[in-house]
């Protein structure tokens, strides 16, 4: 799987032979190779989103890949900013109760969330590329961002100051959301243990 910033993007650099395969040694050329899976996908809005990803192939290896764009968490019912959205809101001290009532989703669902989000192992190299990005957009932010002792909020903290750097350095459009769903390589949560 390979999460791309946005869908259109990920087509122009198909259409220009410019993504290249992730697998080590390979680096050949990505080209289309039909759609994965449709699925239906719920944002913060009312209204679901249907998604159907394109999937790639390698010309050198064959290997296939999934083309997901960041907005999108792998394997979720609900978009990166729906569940970055209960993360943060968990992080200010809410419980898994209130965040799935005001969200809208079942509590068993946001309790599973608030679950994955605390592996320290995973939170740790969530913070740590979301301080990488920030120390290449602008390492004086990342000097002026203080820890609270709080490795879920510090970690969210972090990679929003990223994105916000990245949309006011670079000019990028996308929302925070999609930012860091793009940093963490589509996984904000941690893998089921």
């Amino acid at each position: 799987m390979i999460i791309v910033r946005a869908a259109e993007s990920a087509e122009e650099a198909l259409a220009d032979r410019t993504m290249r395969c992730p697998h080590h040694g390979c680096g050949d050329t990505l080209q289309r190779w039909g759609h994965g899976r449709r699925r239906r996908v719920r944002g913060l809005g009312t209204e679901p989103i249907d998604v159907q990803p394109r999937r790639v192939r390698c010309r050198g290896c064959g290997a296939t890949q999934v083309l997901l764009p960041a907005a999108l968490q792998p394997r979720r019912a609900d978009s990166t900013e729906v569940v970055g959205t209960a993360l943060a809101s968990k992080a200010k001290g809410l419980g898994y109760r209130r965040i799935a009532a005001t969200l809208g989703r079942s509590a068993s669902t946001v309790r599973r969330w608030l679950r994955r989000a605390r592996d320290r192992a995973h939170l740790n190299r969530l913070w740590q590329r979301g301080a990488q990005e920030l120390i290449r957009l602008n390492a004086d932010a990342f000097n002026a961002i203080a820890g609270t002792g709080n490795l879920l909020l510090d970690c969210l903290t972090m990679l929003a100051a990223a994105a916000w750097w990245a949309r006011r350095r670079l000019g990028i459009a996308e929302p925070v959301w999609t930012l860091i769903g793009l940093y963490t390589g589509g996984r904000l949560l941690a893998p089921p243990a």
